[in-house]
């Protein structure tokens, strides 16, 4: 079936945000500004947990991972957009749209119970302080960060599979600015009922069940938060969980509003405008929360600007 769809349909046509090519070059300075901060700002944060030794504990290093994922997630779509803004073909290839929803769905997944960890890494760090280096060992880190890699890339090349398979026909119109499933689903003129099924399934149990354990975390969290007698003390442990309760807020918030309802012509026209939340700005506005409410990154960002200037000033 797979290769019957590959010469009946050898490319497809992204429609894009919208048709106004004033817009459009408004659209692609604005989009190119933030993809270069999404890059910037992930990057000198990775750095910066690789290279400092006060940031190599369990947290910055789950943070450092969900950088990559943010990366390589917003890379996966811009890069295209912003050419489809600049260029009158809107076309992208088979092979290419098979690629980018595969590559999409497995980074969402991946960064879903990406931060799951983060939370339970943050559950052991305040409830139980004293045991923290031990039950955050390496071996456990590592685990904990394989599994959302893992788990995402089968998951995503189980449904692109399932979407390929089915048969498009004549239609080549994607309602979207990038090949995402649930405009991909209309376009098909077999029975997609399969795929829609496996489709609210994985979504839905990733969904429940990332933020089931983010949730149940976070009750055990403030349970202890609770029982710590010292105004300092209670403020230092919610300020370490402020930073993840907000980029937990913007991701899930958005894709729940998109892939826990049927697609539809009208659903669609608004999950576009939605997506540009979770694909633009959640990359870009994650690294500066962590970094400007976090007094560890904050000082190492100030060693690393000192050390700089003084090597300069002494030469």
């Amino acid at each position: 079936m797979l290769s019957q769809n590959q010469t009946a349909v050898m490319e497809f046509i992204l429609l894009g945000l919208t048709d106004s090519p004033v817009l459009e070059k408004i659209l692609f300075g604005v989009f190119l500004v933030v993809y270069l901060i999404t890059l910037a700002a992930n990057l000198c944060l990775i750095i910066l947990i690789r290279t400092n030794p006060h940031l190599q504990t369990p947290m910055y290093f789950f943070l450092g991972h969900l950088s990559f994922v943010d990366i390589c997630y917003s890379s996966s779509v811009t890069p295209n957009v912003l050419y489809s803004f600049l260029s009158d073909q809107k076309t992208i290839s088979y092979a290419g749209c098979f690629t980018q929803c595969l590559l999409f769905i497995a980074l969402v997944i991946t960064e879903f119970y990406m931060l799951a960890s983060m939370a339970l890494d943050r559950y052991v760090a305040i409830s139980s302080p004293l045991h923290y280096s031990t039950r955050m060992s390496k071996n456990v880190c590592i685990s904990l960060v394989t599994f959302p890699y893992v788990f995402g890339f089968l998951n995503g090349l189980s449904q692109t599979m399932l979407t390929f398979c089915l048969s498009f026909c004549d239609s080549r119109e994607i309602n979207h600015f990038y090949c995402a499933d649930p405009p991909l689903i209309m376009l098909a003129c077999s029975d997609t009922h399969v795929k829609k099924m496996a489709m609210f399934i994985v979504a839905g149990f990733t969904l429940s069940s990332s933020l089931f354990i983010i949730l149940l975390s976070y009750i055990f969290v403030f349970v202890s938060i609770l029982r710590i007698h010292s105004v300092e003390g209670r403020y230092k442990a919610f300020s370490t969980c402020g930073s993840h309760l907000t980029a937990v807020t913007i991701f899930y918030g958005t894709l729940f509003c998109i892939y826990l309802r049927p697609p539809s012509e009208t659903a669609i026209e608004k999950s576009k405008v939605i997506a540009v939340l979770y694909t633009f700005l959640s990359p870009m506005v994650n690294p500066l929360i962590y970094s400007l409410r976090n007094k560890d990154v904050i000082c190492a960002m100030q060693q690393v600007t000192k050390d700089k200037f003084f090597k300069k000033t002494s030469i």
